[in-house]
C-alpha cells in the first residue's frame, strides 16, 4: 500500500479550526513551540512558570483563544494573547500565528536582552589553570 504524501494532504492553514473549541494549557504550549516536549510544558506549569489570566493553573486547564498567558522560561518572559489552536505541532513560522505578543512583553524582552548582552561584555574571564611551565616556575620560585 502506498504511503501518502504528508506535505501534499497537510492543510496549513490554521482555519479548519473553530474559535470555540478548547484545547489543554501543555499540548497548546507544546503546539505554538513554547516548550520542545509536552512533559516539559506540564513541568513548566505544574512550577507555576505559566499563568493564564494571572492565575496558576494546572496542565490541564482548557484554554481559548482570546486568553491572556504569562510564560516564564530560563531568563525570558512572554506575555501572549492566544489567537488560535493547533492539533498539531508545525513549523516556527506557522506557531507564531497561534498567538499574538503584547507590546510592553516584547520591549521588556528586548530590553533584558540589551541588558544581558552588556553583562556579557563586561564580563572578564580569568587566568585558569596554570600550564606545566607556569607549575614549575612557582615551584622554583617557592624553593621545593
Amino acid at each position: 500500500m502506498p504511503r501518502k504524501n504528508n506535505a501534499a494532504t497537510r492543510d496549513n492553514s490554521l482555519s479548519d479550526i473553530p474559535a470555540s473549541e478548547a484545547q489543554r494549557l501543555d499540548k497548546w504550549l507544546w503546539a505554538a513551540r513554547f516548550f520542545k516536549t509536552r512533559n516539559l510544558a506540564a513541568e513548566a506549569i505544574s512550577g507555576g512558570k505559566v499563568h493564564v489570566g494571572e492565575q496558576r493553573v494546572k496542565p490541564a486547564k482548557l484554554v481559548r483563544p482570546g486568553v491572556k498567558i504569562r510564560i516564564r522560561r530560563a531568563h525570558m518572559e512572554w506575555e501572549v494573547v492566544l489567537q488560535g489552536i493547533s492539533k498539531q505541532r508545525r513549523s516556527p513560522s506557522e506557531a507564531a500565528l497561534l498567538y499574538r505578543e503584547t507590546s510592553e512583553s516584547l520591549a521588556n524582552r528586548e530590553t533584558e536582552a540589551r541588558r544581558r548582552r552588556v553583562e556579557k561584555t563586561e564580563y572578564v574571564r580569568g587566568m585558569g589553570r596554570p600550564t606545566k611551565r607556569d607549575r614549575r616556575r612557582l615551584s622554583d620560585l617557592m624553593g621545593r
